[in-house]
C-alpha cells in the first residue's frame, strides 16, 4: 500500500502524482476502518482528504504553519505527519487526541477545538513571523459554517490590513458549484491563477506607473473597471472589497488544481482566500447521504453504517426536547435559540413544529445571548440551548446584556460536566463557577429527566435569568419517588440518615445514592441530598444537616474553584459551624480526553474513591 510509505512529515512528496488518487482512497479506507472501531469525527474528515494532501504537497511542515479551525477534520493531517499508529487509541485516555495538539506533534501549529478561531490565530502567527523576520507560510483552514462566527469576521476585517502573505482556505462543504456559475468562474479562475497572467499583470502595472502624470490615473481606472467586471462574475468579491484576494471556487477533490491555487496564493503579498468545494462524507455512501448523522460517531458497522453502541434510555437532551414542545404548545411566547446545534441540543422537533419561533443564529454564541436578551425585553420567553463549553464564549453577553437587566432568559446548558472523548476543549466543567459569580443569575442542575422538565417549567415561569445545566447521555436514575415540586433555592433530601451527608449536584446524585446504598450494607450511615440549586444554595438544609452530621461531602462534576462545594464551605465557615466539609470536585485544571468513567476515576470523583474516603472517616 502507498499509505505504508507515509511515516513522517514530507513523505507524501515522494509519492508519484499518478498515485495521488489511489492514496486518497487508501486514506479514506483507513479512516473508515479505524473510526468504526474507536468512534470519532467521520464525515468531516472524509471530505478533506484531497484538500489535506494538497496542502501537505504544497507546503513544508513543520516549518510552515497549518491551523485547522475546530480541528475535528485533522485526521488526514495526522496520518500524513506520521501518526497512523495512534489511531488505534484515538480519543481514548492516554491516546491520540481527535483534535490538533501542539504537545502531540511539531506539525500541529495551534490547539483548536472551538469554532471560528483559525483566522485570528493565523493572523497572530503572520504578525509574529514578520516581527521576527522569519520566512514561512501560514495557512488557516476554516469551514463555511465556522465563517459565520463573529470572531472569524473580526479576524477577516483585521487581515485586510496585511501587507504580507497570509493564506485562508475556505472549506465549503455545504454548497456546490452550479453549472451557470461554475463554467464562468472556472474560466476566470484559470486565467487569474495562471502564472503568466499574474506576471504580465505586475509588469503592466510597473510600466504604467513609470508614465509621469498619467500612469497612476490609468491604473486606477483599470482597477475600477476590472473590479466592476469581477463583481458581476466572481462570487468572492466581498473578500476582494476587504483587501483579501479571492481564488476560487475550486474543486476540493482535484489535487493538481488545488496545488496550482496554493502555488499562486503563496505569491500574494497580502491576505488571500482560497475557496474550495468539498463533499462531506465523500467515499462512504452512508456519510455522503446523511453527513449530519456521521459527523461525530460511536463505533459502527462498516457494511451497514449502524451504530454498535447499545441505545441508552432517554437522554437529558430528549427530556428537554419533549418539555419544550409541551410548553410551547400552550404558550406562544416561548421561543428557542440555537447556535448551529439544533440536533445536538434537541431543538430540531421544536423547529419543525414552531418554525416562526425557532432561531438558529449560526456559530455565534455571543449574538445568540444578546439576541435572546432583546427577545426577552420585547416580551418573549427565550430559551437559549447551547453546550456548556460553547456558552463560555458568550460570558460578557450573559453578564452585561442579560443579568444586569435581570431579563428572563433561560439557558439550557447541555453537555455540562465531563463529556469524555473530545477532551479539554469540550469538557463542560466550568459553568457552575462562571455562572455562579454573576449577580441576578440562578443556577440549577437536575438529577434526572423528569426533574429537568420540572425545572424548565419553573424557569419559564420566572422573571429573572435562569441557567439549567445537565449532562450528555442517559437521565434515568434509581429514584422511584415522584419528583418533588421545584421551590426556589431549595434542595431535596433523598436519604435522611446521619453521620455523613452527601450533597450532590445533578448527575452526581446517582453516584451519591449508590454510595449510600453500598455503605449502608456495612453499617455506615450516609445521607443523600439532591442539591438542585447551585445558586442560591439551600442554607436552611445545611443548617439542619450540621445538627446531626459529622461531615458534609459535596459532589459535583465541575472544577473545585468557584463551584457548589466552594459556596457550601464558605457558608459553613461564615456561620462558624464546627463540622468537617470535603469538596469532591474536579481539579482546577483541564481534563484530557477519555471515557467519563475513566476520567472520574483519574480525577478522584468516582464512587470507589468517595466510598473509601467515607470508610476512613467512619473509623476516626
Amino acid at each position: 500500500m502507498i499509505l505504508d510509505t507515509i511515516n513522517m512529515p514530507g513523505d507524501i512528496k515522494k509519492v508519484d502524482p499518478s498515485q495521488y488518487e489511489e492514496l486518497a482512497g487508501e486514506i479514506r479506507q483507513f479512516l473508515i476502518e479505524k473510526i468504526s472501531k474507536t468512534g470519532g469525527h467521520l464525515a468531516s474528515n472524509l471530505g478533506v482528504v484531497e484538500l489535506t494532501m494538497a496542502i501537505h504537497l504544497s507546503f513544508d511542515l513543520p516549518k510552515d504553519k497549518i491551523i485547522w479551525d475546530v480541528g475535528h477534520q485533522s485526521y488526514t493531517h495526522k496520518i500524513l505527519t506520521g501518526r497512523k499508529t495512534g489511531f488505534d487509541e484515538l480519543r481514548k485516555f492516554g491516546g491520540m487526541s481527535g483534535f490538533p495538539k501542539r504537545r502531540e506533534s511539531d506539525s500541529d501549529a495551534f490547539d483548536t477545538g472551538h469554532s471560528s478561531t483559525s483566522i485570528s490565530a493565523g493572523l497572530g502567527y503572520v504578525r509574529a513571523r514578520d516581527l521576527n523576520h522569519e520566512d514561512y507560510s501560514v495557512v488557516s483552514v476554516i469551514g463555511d459554517g465556522a465563517l459565520t462566527g463573529g470572531m472569524a469576521l473580526e479576524a477577516l476585517n483585521n487581515a485586510s490590513n496585511l501587507k504580507s502573505n497570509f493564506i485562508i482556505v475556505l472549506n465549503d462543504n455545504n454548497m456546490s458549484i452550479s453549472k451557470n456559475v461554475g463554467g464562468i468562474s472556472t474560466m476566470l479562475n484559470e486565467i487569474r491563477t495562471d502564472e503568466k497572467y499574474n506576471d504580465i499583470k505586475e509588469n503592466v502595472k510597473d510600466r504604467l506607473a513609470q508614465i509621469p502624470g498619467v500612469g497612476d490615473t490609468v491604473i486606477k481606472k483599470i482597477k475600477k473597471t476590472k473590479s466592476n467586471i469581477k463583481h458581476f462574475f466572481i462570487p468572492g468579491m466581498n473578500y476582494e472589497d476587504m483587501g483579501i484576494t479571492y481564488l476560487g471556487p475550486i474543486d476540493g477533490h482535484d489535487i493538481p488544481r488545488l496545488m496550482k491555487a496554493f502555488k499562486t496564493a503563496k505569491k500574494v503579498k497580502h491576505g488571500v482566500l482560497v475557496h474550495v468545494i468539498t463533499k462531506k462524507g465523500k467515499g462512504y455512501k452512508f456519510a455522503e447521504k446523511n453527513p449530519g448523522n456521521y459527523h461525530g460517531v460511536n463505533p459502527f458497522n462498516v457494511k451497514t453504517g449502524k451504530d454498535l453502541k447499545k441505545p441508552d434510555c432517554k437522554s437529558f437532551t430528549k427530556a428537554f426536547s419533549e418539555k419544550m414542545l409541551e410548553m410551547a404548545k400552550n404558550d406562544s411566547k416561548i421561543v428557542a435559540i440555537s447556535a448551529a446545534m439544533p440536533d445536538g441540543t434537541g431543538l430540531s422537533d421544536f423547529a419543525k413544529n414552531y418554525p416562526d419561533r425557532f432561531f438558529d443564529v449560526g456559530i455565534a454564541e455571543e449574538h445568540a445571548v444578546t439576541f435572546a436578551a432583546g427577545l426577552a425585553a420585547g416580551g418573549m420567553k427565550p430559551v437559549v440551548a447551547i453546550y456548556s463549553s460553547f456558552l463560555q464564549r458568550a460570558y460578557d453577553q450573559i453578564l452585561h446584556d442579560v443579568c444586569i437587566q435581570k431579563l428572563p432568559v433561560v439557558f439550557a446548558i447541555d453537555r455540562a460536566g465531563l463529556v469524555g472523548s473530545d477532551g479539554e476543549t469540550h469538557q463542560g466543567i466550568f459553568d457552575l463557577s462562571y455562572l455562579s459569580c454573576i449577580p441576578n443569575m440562578t443556577v440549577m442542575a437536575p438529577k434526572n429527566g423528569e426533574e429537568l422538565k420540572a425545572m424548565l417549567e419553573f424557569s419559564l415561569r420566572s422573571e429573572c435569568p435562569m441557567a439549567l445545566r445537565y449532562p450528555r447521555g442517559k437521565c434515568e436514575l434509581c429514584v422511584n419517588e415522584c419528583v418533588a415540586p421545584v421551590v426556589f433555592g431549595k434542595s431535596e433530601m433523598l436519604r435522611p440518615k446521619s453521620q455523613t451527608a452527601l450533597l450532590a449536584v445533578g448527575n452526581m446524585v446517582q453516584s451519591a445514592l449508590e454510595i449510600s446504598d453500598t455503605l449502608a450494607k456495612e453499617g455506615i450511615s450516609v445521607s443523600v441530598v439532591n442539591a438542585r440549586f447551585v445558586k442560591p444554595i439551600d442554607t436552611e438544609m445545611i443548617d439542619r444537616l450540621v445538627q446531626n452530621h459529622k461531615t458534609l461531602i459535596t459532589m459535583e462534576e465541575n472544577v473545585r474553584n468557584g463551584g457548589y462545594g466552594d459556596a457550601v464551605l464558605r457558608y459553613v465557615n461564615d456561620r462558624g459551624y464546627d463540622i468537617k466539609v470535603i469538596n469532591v470536585a474536579l481539579p482546577d485544571d483541564y481534563v484530557e480526553h477519555g471515557s467519563v468513567e475513566i476520567l472520574r476515576k483519574e480525577t478522584c470523583i468516582d464512587k470507589d474513591t468517595v466510598i473509601e474516603m467515607i470508610r476512613k472517616l467512619s473509623v476516626q
